[in-house]
């Protein structure tokens, strides 16, 4: 039988939970997927680098930076966009009572805040953000391997901000006396949250089972944005130490699920390729060309894109 291997993150409203708790790539494509969780983008793009993984779960700038470095992989399909969140104590003030970005950011100044992986999608938003306002020597920033840290240090009052995922947020509320400081579709709209890399020679070689794995991914975030409360209790149950409340919190901060790869999604990346390139996270901009393969997901998914088909 063939083999699948396909690295992910702890992040449960990829499609990757779905697929494993369903057990829907043994049932449909009749391949061994071998699943392989890591704490951050990086690693994974190491991974590919290293021909340890076929496909993969990633946020576009680690992405990015593995194709910069000459890692020969594509993104074939997208997945979920604006899933960046800043979150802080609820003593802070934030959106719609303070719509400048910079003014909330202003309140840490001589603070430390919190962010995933260096390099994750989370750390370059922020980087920017800091960057643009004028507070990147006054506010320090913190990276740490698993969002769950984050948490640790805002219960233990080590922080008072994070930036993260939507997960991240929930849990920030829920466990450290906090509150969405500033909202996801306000912060970068379009961005890219995460997208499906492929490694190139795998993608040359077996192109039938990246359309097939593709397929599930679509009906995947299907669920997702249509049905949060069965896709929920589909995930709360797989992962076993999550409610069902709580992903489904979590699906609604922002609910913008499709795995197409649509004009806005490319133009959003850009923007990181450039704001990479001046930050220095990457040495050259790269071109669209080298970071994105539409051809199996625009046969998968060839309707309107459903990122905005939000349910109200």
């Amino acid at each position: 039988m063939k083999r699948l291997r396909i690295g992910h993150l702890s992040t449960f409203y990829h499609t990757a939970v779905i697929l494993m708790a369903e057990d829907l790539i043994g049932k449909r494509i009749n391949i061994e997927a071998e699943w392989r969780l890591f704490g951050t983008g990086p690693a994974i793009v190491n991974a590919l680098e290293q021909g340890e993984l076929d496909i993969a779960y990633i946020g576009l700038p680690p992405a990015l930076i593995g194709i910069w470095r000459g890692v020969r992989i594509k993104c074939i399909a997208g997945g979920h966009i604006e899933g960046t969140v800043i979150s802080g104590k609820t003593q802070y003030s934030g959106w719609p009572g303070i719509q400048d970005l910079g003014a909330i950011l202003a309140q840490f100044r001589g603070m430390k805040i919190g962010v995933p992986g260096k390099g994750s999608i989370h750390d370059v938003i922020l980087t920017d953000c800091l960057d643009r306002f004028g507070l990147s020597d006054e506010i320090a920033v913190v990276n740490y391997s698993w969002a769950d840290q984050v948490t640790e240090a805002m219960a233990r009052d080590e922080l008072s901000v994070a930036v993260g995922t939507p997960a991240l947020a929930v849990s920030v509320n829920r466990f450290a006396n906090g509150k969405v400081l500033y909202p996801p579709s306000k912060l970068w709209p379009n961005n890219p949250s995460y997208g499906i890399l492929a490694e190139e020679s795998f993608l040359g070689q077996e192109k039938e089972i990246a359309e097939e794995f593709l397929k599930l991914h679509e009906e995947a975030t299907a669920l997702l944005r249509n049905d949060p409360v069965r896709a929920s209790e589909i995930i709360s149950r797989f992962i076993g130490f999550v409610d069902r409340d709580f992903v489904f919190d979590t699906l609604a901060i922002s609910p913008k699920y499709c795995a197409g790869i649509t004009d806005d999604y490319i133009a959003s990346t850009m923007e990181f390729v450039r704001i990479m390139k001046k930050l220095g996270y990457i040495g050259r901009e790269l071109n669209p060309e080298e970071i994105f393969d539409r051809s199996l997901i625009t046969r998968v998914h060839p309707e309107k894109e459903h990122y905005n088909n939000v349910l109200q």
